[in-house]
């Protein structure tokens, strides 16, 4: 019979911990700005006839008793609560009014996800601690077309945002400041991966992948290793420079490839 009890109890508190999580992820700050589509219920100290449940309309306008239309969207809930109290108190329905705002629901906030990403398109951001995270694992993830550098552009303080990411920095725990919190309307993107290319007497010619340190074995390596009539001596790298001139390059084995290198694997003569 104890052990019946005590796996109730367990059963009631892991209950209340999921309505707990459940509200949490909920909970709007008072800094946070309606939008349309939000749920929003709005409490009166001592006035329950005025309380109210509603969504905020595409236009930002929400219809409340005795004052009728009134325009939220754009407004943080502090400033929400304030626009509703002046309201009631402006036109003489009520002498102090003391107006709370709960967002039940986020809708009017969102963020678009493009490029190389497995389920590109605009996200809700239906909590308001949002992470690039979060909207990455939103868009299915990177494709495997994809750059480990993510692009993330919005506006801060009424001024352009502009900010590049790395995506391994983003998921180390050593640097979890890298995982910025995502605002309304900013748009994460995801370029295409580098490549090098390589062609010749390699077993697979193509294109490769530019991962980070990437030398010019690991490229051979990746290419297949070098065909019975290759030799290493006659390995070049054809490499644009910033005045869009072409250097052909004799490197060694351990040098690094950048993007757009093309490696070609000469004939022996021998």
């Amino acid at each position: 019979m104890k052990r019946i009890w005590n796996r109730w109890c367990i059963f009631i508190v892991s209950l209340l911990l999921l309505a707990g999580a459940a509200g949490a992820q909920t909970a709007a700050p008072r800094d946070y700005v309606l939008g349309a589509g939000d749920v929003v219920k709005v409490t009166v100290f001592q006035s329950p006839e005025l309380s109210l449940e509603t969504r905020i309309s595409e236009t930002g306008v929400v219809t409340y008793p005795l004052l009728g239309p009134v325009k939220l969207g754009g407004l943080s809930v502090g400033q929400a609560e304030k626009r509703l109290a002046d309201g009631l108190r402006e036109g003489n329905f009520l002498r102090s009014p003391q107006v709370s705002i709960l967002v039940t629901q986020l809708r009017g906030n969102q963020a678009s996800v493009l490029g190389q990403v497995n389920k590109p398109g605009r996200y809700p951001l239906e909590q308001t601690d949002v992470r690039v995270s979060d909207l990455l694992a939103m868009a299915g993830g990177i494709a495997p077309t994809g750059s480990d550098v993510l692009t993330l552009v919005g506006t801060r303080n009424g001024k352009p945002y502009r900010v590049q990411l790395d995506v391994p920095t983003i998921f180390a725990a050593r640097n979890p400041t890298q995982d910025i919190q995502v605002q309304n309307n900013d748009v994460l993107y995801v370029d295409r991966v580098p490549m090098v290319y390589i062609y010749g007497e390699v077993q697979k010619p193509g294109t490769i992948r530019l991962e980070r340190g990437l030398t010019v074995l690991q490229a051979l390596a990746a290419g297949g290793g070098l065909t019975p009539r290759g030799t290493e001596k006659g390995i070049r790298v054809h490499r644009r420079g910033g005045d869009g001139q072409v250097q052909v390059l004799t490197p060694a084995m351990n040098d690094l490839l950048q993007q757009d290198d093309v490696v070609f694997v000469r004939e022996s003569l021998f």
